[in-house]
């Protein structure tokens, strides 16, 4: 079988079992995979070159995987993060979304499911990579706030605000009908439609690193509000 060619995947777990199951995996699926056994270890290689995609363990020696992401957000807003965690974990997971990971997995977990959530996260990725159109790109505007479709930018008030794909996707789904209401289960078919392994618990936790962006983009802009005991709804942002 030839060397893999495909994206370069961050694989950082203290377990080597699981290094070696989920690296075989993930090269069979035509990606390149490079492997840390801590999270220090992985922090001082990305400071100096950043991988497509990283999947990050939460509890490890030296340097934890929350710690790690927290620190790989201050590089990169752009990098798609993937959490594996313990069952028993969840407060954890809540935390890893909230300091910007992209999605979790929950140990153990078949390699069917890892590929399929990799996929995802770099298809996404890419999207965002993509240059734009030479008619100037598919632009949502709604006062303020505009998103770049193709480019999955977003701005306020001209000015660009650091969203992550994901946030990115949450955000065009709730501004696109102001008003509404979007439930939970809504928001993860028209945020995630390649996607059936998220959860309420995911949806809350990116809507809440969200707010916060926003806020600190303009304290007085507050476009997602709570409708309790159904979801959330975005007003028309003027």
């Amino acid at each position: 079988m030839s060397p893999p060619t495909g994206p370069l995947i961050a694989l950082v777990d203290d377990e080597a079992s699981l290094r070696e199951t989920v690296g075989f995996a993930l090269r069979r699926e035509g990606y390149r995979v490079l492997p840390f056994a801590d999270g220090l270890a992985a922090w001082r290689s990305f400071e100096q070159s950043l991988p497509d995609l990283a999947v990050l363990d939460i509890l490890m020696p030296q340097m934890d995987g929350l710690e790690l992401c927290r620190r790989l957000r201050t590089l990169s807003e752009r990098l798609p993060i993937l959490f594996l965690s313990s069952r028993d974990e969840e407060l954890d997971r809540v935390l890893g979304l909230e300091l910007g990971a992209d999605d979790y997995l929950c140990k153990p977990f078949s390699m069917r499911e890892l590929a399929a959530r990799v996929k995802v996260l770099l298809r996404r990725a890419k999207m965002r990579q993509e240059p734009e159109p030479e008619s100037g790109g598919r632009r949502l505007v709604r006062g303020r706030l505009c998103l770049d479709l193709d480019r999955y930018q977003a701005f306020l008030a001209d000015s660009p605000i650091a969203l992550t794909v994901t946030e990115f996707t949450l955000l065009h789904a709730l501004v696109l009908h102001p008003g509404h209401v979007k439930t939970r289960a809504q928001l993860i078919a028209e945020a995630y439609p390649h996607d059936a392994y998220v959860s309420d618990r995911t949806i809350d936790s990116h809507v809440k690193r969200l707010r916060k962006k926003l806020a600190l983009a303009d304290p007085a802009f507050s476009p997602i509000e709570t409708v309790y005991g159904l979801g959330y709804r975005c007003g028309g942002t003027e």
